[in-house]
């Protein structure tokens, strides 16, 4: 596995990512909501957000970690390749650069929640709505340098 920036020739890819592991954990959206987000993760969260890419030996990715300075903005891994490590290497990398990191984690995701707990991060607080104002609680976490 490789990790390097995203090129554009990525972003079509990166959303069938988004998608997979979005309907593989994310129980507490209807599909009305992830069809609706996923023009948003497109055409505006992607775009704003610098993106690092963990690639196979054939350089087709596997999963993505976006961020906005130390901020974590999204984490995704294609489901077939859950559970090897990507995640926590994404997060490796990054810290590398960073020091400190912060992520904002839907309460209603504990795969996600136990994750960033098992690497480190602790709970600092906690939003009853998501950042689009809907009732999806967010816990907000960090992890020490």
């Amino acid at each position: 596995m490789l990790i390097r920036q995203r090129i554009a020739a990525d972003n079509p890819r990166l959303l069938d990512i988004w998608l997979g592991a979005v309907r593989a954990t994310h129980d507490f959206l209807q599909p009305s909501d992830i069809d609706a987000l996923l023009p948003l993760v497109r055409d505006v969260y992607l775009p704003a957000v610098e993106v690092w890419v963990a690639v196979d030996a054939d350089d087709c990715p596997q999963g993505f970690i976006g961020l906005n300075g130390n901020h974590v903005e999204m984490l995704f891994i294609d489901p077939d390749c859950r559970g090897r490590g990507l995640g926590r290497a994404l997060l490796d990398f990054v810290r590398e650069t960073r020091g400190t990191l912060g992520v904002d984690v839907n309460e209603q995701n504990p795969q996600a929640v136990g994750f960033y707990l098992h690497y480190g991060f602790v709970q600092t607080g906690r939003s009853p709505l998501d950042g689009e104002g809907r009732p999806f609680p967010l816990l907000h976490m960090s992890l020490p340098a």
